[in-house]
């Protein structure tokens, strides 16, 4: 049996070079209906509300870092134009052939696509809010500390962050899943190493204090995921936004 009391640093498949766009496409797809059916995407509409308020100024402005194939922002537009929430959107990765496929699947939404490194964008105008979703996972503690500083500085609200928590029962629930359904080699070897490279939440607080963002919360969701917001300061007076869509 694996041992998962200390993180995993393995590479992930999906983290090398040169993968061809078919076997990209595939792995997005594969993760899309991943996330939608283990609830991964309400997550990430729960971590969006936490942020939204009656009088909100409009347009409110969402920005991911490393986006993927765009279904998380995807998933965000559908649930705002529902609500009447006006809203435009910056999605960040790395990965050309990710952007290409967002801006193929999605054009639709009010994007604006980036393929960069997400530390080397400076923004004219800061986001709301920045949030990453399955992302932290492929950093090292040293990388992610740099991360969340640049979260902080750069958003105007706060920032949140959807992402796996190491445990041995999610390990191999989503190794006999995606052996079992999955048909992207990518898939088979990289949803469970990305559970052994999560983080708990001992390592998560170890990591903010070491940031130094003192203010924050966490908040273990089904399945095995951290929902972690940051405020950049605390709300007073406010009055939360009571979506009636889900």
């Amino acid at each position: 049996m694996v041992s998962l009391k200390k993180r995993s640093y393995k590479k992930e498949l999906l983290d090398a070079d040169n993968i061809p766009f078919a076997d990209i496409k595939q792995n997005m797809q594969e993760l899309n209906r991943i996330n939608t059916l283990l609830g991964g995407h309400k997550i990430t509409i729960n971590g969006i509300k936490k942020f939204i308020y009656k009088n909100s100024p409009a347009p409110l402005s969402i920005c991911e870092i490393g986006c993927g194939g765009g279904d998380n922002l995807n998933t965000i537009a559908t649930w705002c134009s529902k609500n009447n929430i006006t809203v435009n959107f910056i999605g960040i990765d790395i990965k050309k052939e990710c952007i290409d496929f967002a801006r193929q699947q999605y054009p639709d939404i009010n994007a604006e696509w980036i393929t960069s490194d997400y530390s080397k964008i400076n923004f004219s105008t800061k986001p709301a809010i920045i949030f990453s979703s399955l992302f932290c996972h492929h950093f090292t503690e040293d990388g992610l500390i740099k991360m969340l500083q640049w979260m902080k500085q750069n958003c105007s609200k706060g920032f949140f962050i959807n992402d796996l928590h190491r445990n041995i029962f999610a390990y191999y629930s989503i190794k006999w899943i995606t052996r079992i359904f999955s048909k992207s080699y990518l898939v088979k070897n990289d949803a469970p190493l990305s559970v052994a490279r999560g983080f708990t939440r001992k390592e998560w607080q170890n990591i903010f204090a070491a940031a130094g963002i003192p203010h924050y919360t966490i908040h273990w969701k089904w399945a095995f995921r951290h929902l972690i917001v940051s405020h950049l300061a605390p709300l007073k007076g406010e009055h939360k936004f009571d979506a009636t869509k889900r």
